[in-house]
């Protein structure tokens, strides 16, 4: 999962710091000795580029190929023996790799010189056949749910049999298929937000070559089809803030939110963030349960949209709007990472919906409706209703999503996961991947590690201190931990003091 925020929260690898800086060539720069225009370079490395071209749906050679591309970062230091291959995914889905390949290549000192780093857009995204099928970035990040609902149902009749491509399931067989091509013969899945989702379907899929996980932020296949784990995680989000810092009650931000949710539910509040947004109780729902926890604690002096929040439910409960607006701002201005065509094609294929897929668009409503009508009286500190629409990847987003015959979602899969070290870390703060569902993910495999991070949101590999880095860098090398002690000293966030 997932979304704006979702798809890697800036790239979490960005934070992992190795010493060198890689330098991406553009698509209008010209190839060198052969090499593609779009290779990346990286200092003190040889880097193999290539393509590797794959069905677009597997048995149905009338839809056409994919070209999946790639770019192999050999290990930095060629007297020292190979101990594995990393092939990170950033998330989104939809989120490219090779061009945030600087991100990809810091990813803590000393783990290139013996590891080779490979980086792959999935299908649909980046340099891999990218997926258009007509809907906006911008309409999907702020439009209403309607149009939301608009856009699923455009893009599945735009692509008609073609929509049957984009899932995790081809996308790990993409990446296998790359690895064959390559030789390599184990890799070690490093999954971020949605790479979480992605990474466990390429091993249960192809099981003998995986050497080692690791997976921040993250989920498990047959997460709860109401969220409501992740609306909890609101409300505790909101605690922690308040009980660590010392100027705020929790208890009393969130009986804000819960006031503030209930009053947008019938009237809504109009933000212009360059165009105006109408704030519902759904819209504020997602700014505060993905916007909001995401990039906490990459720079915990830094006033983040979480730390505004108690002062800003605060101040409105009490008829002050203005430090909610000021919220709404800081969580809209910056445009997501992914492909938004293939994000939506990916969710609406895979995640669990509420409703039957056999089902007609009048059908599936009712079936929705009467799922939200089992739901408990509140989701957290939001209406089942009203957290439902702030789901961009669940609730009734995909609803008028066509869907594809005798697809089997990763939920519905039980082919058991490798026996292979695994390392599953969640920031405390998230309310996007939170940490009862990275405990549901560590569960699943049979030799698991799992690590909450404090005082991080949506993922904590960002933090500054190097205590998560270190942590990674370790697993990687050793495929273990020893020394995790470092997590408890990471400091609490800047929380703006709530005033009556």
């Amino acid at each position: 999962m997932r979304g704006v925020v979702r798809s890697a929260a800036g790239l979490a690898m960005a934070a992992v710091v190795a010493g060198g800086v890689i330098a991406g060539c553009s698509s209008g720069e010209s190839s060198v000795a052969g090499r593609p225009e779009w290779c990346p370079t990286v200092p003190g490395h040889q880097v193999d580029c290539g393509v590797v071209q794959r069905p677009l749906v597997e048995g149905q050679p009338a839809l056409g190929k994919v070209d999946v591309h790639y770019a192999l970062v050999r290990q930095g230091r060629s007297d020292l023996a190979n101990k594995g291959t990393i092939v990170p995914n950033p998330g989104g889905p939809g989120v490219p790799m090779i061009s945030h390949a600087a991100e990809a290549a810091a990813l803590s000192a000393g783990v290139l010189d013996e590891h080779s780093l490979l980086l792959i857009d999935p299908r649909g995204t980046g340099l891999s056949s990218p997926v258009d099928c007509g809907v906006g970035e911008e309409e999907f990040r702020l439009g209403t749910r309607e149009q939301q609902r608009e856009a699923v149902g455009r893009c599945g009749e735009r692509l008609g049999a073609r929509a049957a491509g984009y899932t995790s399931a081809a996308t790990a067989d993409d990446f296998n298929a790359v690895r064959e091509h390559l030789g390599i013969p184990k890799v070690v899945l490093y999954g971020i937000s949605y790479g979480t989702y992605l990474t466990p379907v390429y091993a249960q899929r192809h099981p003998e070559t995986v050497q080692s996980m690791v997976l921040s932020g993250a989920y498990p296949s047959d997460f709860d089809r109401l969220q409501r784990p992740n609306a909890e995680a609101v409300s505790l989000a909101l605690q922690r803030i308040c009980e660590r810092s010392g100027v705020c009650d929790g208890n009393t931000a969130v009986a804000d939110l819960t006031a503030v949710a209930q009053r947008l539910r019938t009237q809504p509040l109009t933000v212009d963030v360059g165009k105006p947004v109408a704030l519902t109780e759904g819209k504020l729902a997602t700014l505060v349960f993905e916007a909001a926890t995401s990039n906490v604690g990459a720079n915990p002096q830094a006033m983040t949209p979480l730390g505004m929040l108690p002062a800003a439910l605060h101040a409105s409960v009490r008829g002050d709007d203005s430090k909610l607006v000021e919220f709404v701002k800081a969580t809209t201005v910056e445009p997501s990472y992914e492909n938004i065509n293939a994000y939506v094609t990916v969710t609406c294929n895979d995640y669990a919906p509420l409703w039957s897929m056999e089902a007609s668009i009048p059908q599936r409503e009712q079936q929705y409706r009467d799922a939200l009508a089992k739901a408990p009286a509140g989701v957290g500190a939001f209406s089942a209703e009203g957290f439902g629409e702030g789901q961009r990847d669940g609730g009734d987003s995909c609803i008028r999503w066509p869907g594809v015959a005798n697809h089997q979602r990763p939920d519905q899969v039980s082919d058991p996961m490798p026996d292979v070290p695994v390392l599953v870390i969640s920031g405390d703060l998230d309310a996007i991947t939170p940490d009862a569902n990275g405990k549901l993910a560590a569960a699943k495999f049979p030799r698991s590690t799992f690590i909450s991070v404090p005082n991080t949101g949506h993922v904590p590999d960002m933090e500054p201190s190097g205590c998560v880095v270190g942590i990674v860098g370790e697993f990687i090398r050793t495929g273990a931990t020893t020394d995790t002690g470092c997590v408890a000293a990471i400091p609490p966030i800047a929380v703006a003091p709530v005033t009556d």
